[in-house]
């Protein structure tokens, strides 16, 4: 296609291996991550079949959705967990591929260990068997979850059949008001959008809050992405890119790095290219966003009344009836002052040192409130070191919050932390579905981190710019 293009298209045809007669694209993959939970089938067709991992040097594992973040040595006290690290180290082992293991100090959630040691880079296909793939896009990146089976497909043969999407450029403008957080941001545009809004598209991120984001925050707009439907969410790569990726541990290194950077600058969107659509948001419309039903489009914020079901279209009636059923609220009352039992900051949306940084500057002095559980689990081990040396895990111990070893935790619950009955967690993660924390009668509500840190010390769901001084 001649003329300007967007990132998503130079990206495309470069990755291009051919149409497939269906009418799908081969697409060469530059990084395939793995770990513990989607990998043991796709390794055992590889065996069934005779093949080997193609490019081994392609392809990054590390071990989070089942490990323990409270006691850590092993064996585990769960033998299905113990018996997927052994499988993970056994395969990885057997085909050659690098594992980011437990105490290997750069162990932790796929989504966070990634740009973490420089392996995303600008330009790049990434795939992994998660569907927080999208999270990469903060870089400039194409990148997406596959299911089991394709996973298999990326180890064989380094490409993927896949279809290509259109592009929405989403553009957010203005200022955010101090309180306002990129969580607030991507909640705002996917109660906007609605979760289905995003099929058949990528998501361009763009604007003045998009640019002034730092990767951090980037990361976490595009990490739900998914959740408003999108397979991929990305920003244009800029000044601010190279700057987090330069001295990484897998970054390029001196004259590569150079070529690399101006490959990288390339690559953003020309200016005029054509989308399929574009949505401009302004900043100063979002204030703290949190859910208040089972999935993050039911959301409202802390300013707003929880919506009655009678007040919406026809087609989303039933399934607002039945979140209030299952998350016991009332409409038209405030969300403000609803209870909480658990308090829980982690995941692959809000468990980097940015993350608990910010927190820690508003927590220091106060305490959790008697009778919530209040836990911080760090994205990755280096996550975790950063924060012991910063001094911020000692701020969220002396405020009550239990603090863990790295993992995903209380996000999906496939390990020993999940949530009792049917208690409700204020949780910076970014699924609130039915059963999602553990626990079938759990209750989620998403919020950003320091939104959880407000409703741990005063026990409900809060404004954090009240309960912490924020303007």
């Amino acid at each position: 296609m001649a003329g300007p293009k967007s990132l998503y298209e130079k990206v495309w045809e470069a990755h291009t291996v051919r149409t497939l007669p269906g009418g799908l694209t081969q697409l060469f993959i530059d990084l395939h991550l793995i770990h513990e939970v989607t990998s043991p089938q796709a390794f055992g067709m590889l065996r069934e079949r005779g093949l080997r991992v193609r490019c081994p040097h392609r392809t990054f594992a590390t071990v989070d959705h089942i490990v323990p973040t409270h006691r850590r040595t092993e064996p585990f006290e769960d033998p299905l967990a113990d018996a997927m690290i052994q499988e993970i180290r056994k395969n990885t082992r057997d085909f050659g591929i690098p594992l980011f293991d437990l105490t290997s100090g750069r162990q932790g959630i796929v989504h966070v260990v990634g740009p973490e040691q420089g392996l995303t880079h600008p330009g790049m296909t990434i795939a992994c068997g998660d569907s927080h793939t999208s999270t990469h896009g903060a870089f400039g990146a194409i990148a997406f979850g596959i299911g089991t089976t394709q996973v298999r497909d990326v180890l064989a043969t380094q490409t993927l059949a896949v279809p290509k999407l259109k592009v929405r450029r989403i553009n957010v403008n203005g200022r955010l008001a101090p309180g306002v957080y990129a969580k607030d941001v991507i909640l705002h545009i996917i109660r906007t959008l609605g979760v289905k809004g995003g099929i058949g598209y990528a998501y361009e991120y763009g604007g003045e809050v998009i640019e002034r984001f730092s990767m951090e925050e980037r990361m976490t707009v595009c990490n739900m992405s998914i959740e408003g439907g999108a397979r991929i969410g990305y920003v244009n790569p800029d000044e601010k890119t190279f700057a987090y990726l330069k001295g990484r541990p897998y970054a390029p290194k001196g004259a590569e790095w150079d070529r690399a950077v101006a490959y990288w600058r390339a690559l953003a969107s020309d200016p005029g290219c054509p989308y399929d659509d574009v949505v401009e948001i302004q900043a100063e419309e979002i204030a703290p966003t949190v859910t208040w039903g089972l999935n993050p489009g039911q959301a409202i914020s802390i300013e707003e009344k929880i919506p009655h079901p009678e007040d919406l279209p026809p087609e989303a009636r039933p399934a607002a009836w039945e979140a209030l059923r299952h998350m016991k609220l009332e409409p038209g009352r405030p969300i403000q002052g609803t209870p909480i039992d658990v308090a829980f900051i982690g995941s692959c949306t809000n468990a980097r040192v940015s993350d608990f940084r910010e927190v820690a500057k508003h927590l220091k002095g106060h305490r959790v409130k008697p009778g919530v559980r209040a836990i911080a689990v760090p994205g990755s081990e280096r996550v975790a070191q950063q924060c012991e040396e910063e001094g911020i895990a000692e701020v969220f111990r002396e405020a009550g919050f239990e603090w863990r070893g790295a993992g995903c935790s209380l996000c999906l619950a496939m390990n020993p932390d999940k949530l009792e009955g049917d208690q409700l967690c204020a949780s910076s993660s970014n699924r609130n579905f039915k059963g999602r924390q553990g626990s079938p009668t759990g209750r989620t509500v998403l919020m950003s981190p320091v939104m959880v840190a407000a409703a741990a010390v005063t026990g409900v769901i809060s404004d954090a710019r009240e309960v912490f001084g924020l303007a």
